[in-house]
């Protein structure tokens, strides 16, 4: 196989802030091309992480559904808007937030007050309107995971009185590839494989990819790092007695005998394993109607369903 590379094909930036980028990897083997791709959307919508709104504090909300005199949005609106802002962090710290506006205002995403460190990739994002002169306040907490966090998940013991906000921390929002057979070469048959992603605005497809090919490259490093011990030591089972408290509880219906048998074991109280083991074989025959055949059956069972043989 000829070196790996990839060529970035198309890169667009919606008017929204998110962005989309299609590539191409090609001169990969036959097969190559499923398993990496499968592997890069698998990362890609799984493991990159990103920034949200987990929590808020408003000043005169005490739940969600409370009502604030003189704006427009409830406070379940509200939180529904501050979840769709995407945020850009350098760093993975818990931090906070203010937004303070005395109205008539309309508010957007370009008015919170943020820490250093934290940009907002679509400032122009609705959030509430004030119809008076009412003051709208408060205190919005920014959290850096992955995938997903439902509301009351791990709640940080310092947030008293915010209202919890589930959380998509996830950058990339959709991921398509599919593979190509080019027949140019009729001594080679190489597969291309095309990818298109779409992320929220927060990292480029293009940091997406590196990232998700770093990932990649650290779990098998850990892998290649901690080989597994090939020298694994078996047990005898062959030689190891049958302790008849292993069977104590197993009814003979689970030998599966055969009517004759089965009623003649019952009629001489024997309903278990453990009290078929306290007869010898000899015993075994003089039970009334029971026979070599019936006999034969039992040591057959006993050997084939649970490994037992009478001496």
């Amino acid at each position: 196989m000829t070196d790996l590379c990839i060529k970035c094909l198309k890169s667009e930036i919606t008017e929204s802030g998110s962005n989309y980028g299609q590539f191409l990897l090609d001169s990969l083997s036959p097969g190559q091309g499923i398993t990496i791709g499968t592997l890069l959307r698998r990362i890609l919508l799984g493991n990159l992480g990103g920034t949200a709104v987990t929590a808020v504090r408003i000043a005169g909300a005490t739940h969600e559904f409370s009502t604030l005199e003189g704006v427009r949005e409830d406070i379940l609106e509200i939180l529904l808007n501050l979840k769709g802002i995407v945020f850009k962090n350098n760093t993975q710290d818990l931090k906070l937030g203010r937004l303070k506006i005395q109205g008539p205002a309309v508010i957007t995403a370009d008015c919170l007050q943020l820490p250093s460190g934290l940009e907002i990739v679509n400032p122009n994002h609705y959030i509430a309107t004030i119809s008076t002169t009412n003051i709208l306040e408060m205190e919005l907490q920014f959290e850096y995971g992955t995938g997903y966090k439902l509301a009351g998940q791990k709640m940080q013991e310092n947030s008293v009185d915010f209202l919890e906000v589930d959380a998509i921390f996830m950058p990339v929002q959709k991921v398509d590839f599919k593979v190509e057979t080019p027949y140019a070469n009729k001594n080679q048959n190489n597969e291309n494989l095309i990818l298109d992603i779409w992320t929220n605005g927060s990292i480029t497809p293009e940091e997406a990819i590196f990232q998700s090919s770093q990932l990649i490259i650290n779990l098998f490093e850990q892998l290649l790092e901690n080989k597994s011990n090939t020298d694994i030591e078996f047990e005898d089972l062959e030689t190891s007695p049958i302790s008849t408290e292993t069977h104590m509880n197993i009814s003979i219906e689970e030998l599966q005998l055969s009517v004759r048998a089965y009623n003649c074991l019952k009629r001489a109280q024997i309903n278990s394993i453990s009290d078929l083991l306290k007869y010898s074989p000899e015993k075994l025959q003089e039970i009334k109607n029971f026979g070599q055949k019936s006999a034969d059956e039992v040591f057959d069972a006993l050997k084939n369903k649970l490994g037992i043989t009478l001496s």
